[in-house]
């Protein structure tokens, strides 16, 4: 029997882009469904009613969410590829550290430039651009987090690199000047395949951010 695999998404979410760069970085065929988040479909609703929030991966029927959750269930489950976690114990937990790092450090942080108050996107600049110079410092002259090997802190990171444009617009600089090797990293990530045709065109997000800035009022 074949296995049904479905990604419930939102082609502009930096936490989809994360599953469906993995997905293909294994080489997985998938389902994927575009979600109105404005109009949440039923089955989106009955796979994730506690959060109901995409992405979820739904696999035979089993709904697994949160990004970087789903992530590791794609690593588990699909062994065939290279795995995306060190398999030396204290390696995995410093990688699974560095993913959190992302969501709290750049995930949170970056919300508080695109969808926060004109008044308050100064301070959240301040605290992303030391975020990514924490990144980057744990970078080091390496091509990837991993190594020499694209893997799971590279998945956490990359999608958000579609959102930099959107920050430097509203927050007035330049993650560049601050975060050289960030962004030569985020280069090398979009020569994959895997990145390039999983994530966001960077002014497709800014379209998207300058709506939904007017719709709330914040500028």
């Amino acid at each position: 029997m074949a296995e049904e695999l479905i990604l419930l998404d939102d082609w502009l979410s930096m936490f989809g882009m994360r599953a469906r760069i993995a997905l293909a970085e294994k080489e997985i065929k998938y389902e994927y469904r575009e979600e109105d988040l404005n109009n949440k479909s039923q089955l989106l609703l009955q796979m994730n009613p506690v959060h109901k929030k995409i992405p979820v991966l739904i696999h035979n029927g089993k709904p697994i969410s949160e990004s970087i959750i789903i992530v590791e269930y794609i690593d588990e489950v699909w062994k065939d590829k290279a795995s995306f976690l060190p398999s030396e114990p204290y390696q995995r937990a410093q990688a699974r550290f560095w993913a959190d790092f992302v969501n709290k450090k750049i995930g949170d942080v970056g919300g508080r430039i695109w969808a926060g108050k004109r008044e308050e996107i100064e301070a959240a600049k301040k605290e992303l651009v030391e975020g990514l110079k924490e990144l980057e410092k744990n970078l080091g002259d390496r091509p990837y987090f991993g190594g020499d090997t694209f893997g799971f802190v590279d998945i956490a990171l990359i999608p958000f690199s579609t959102w930099f444009y959107s920050y430097e617009a509203l927050g007035n600089f330049k993650v560049e000047a601050e975060c050289p090797k960030i962004i030569a990293w985020a280069k090398r990530c979009n020569q994959r395949e895997s990145v390039s045709k999983s994530v966001a065109d960077e002014k497709k997000v800014y379209e998207f951010v300058e709506d939904f800035r007017k719709s709330q009022q914040l500028d």
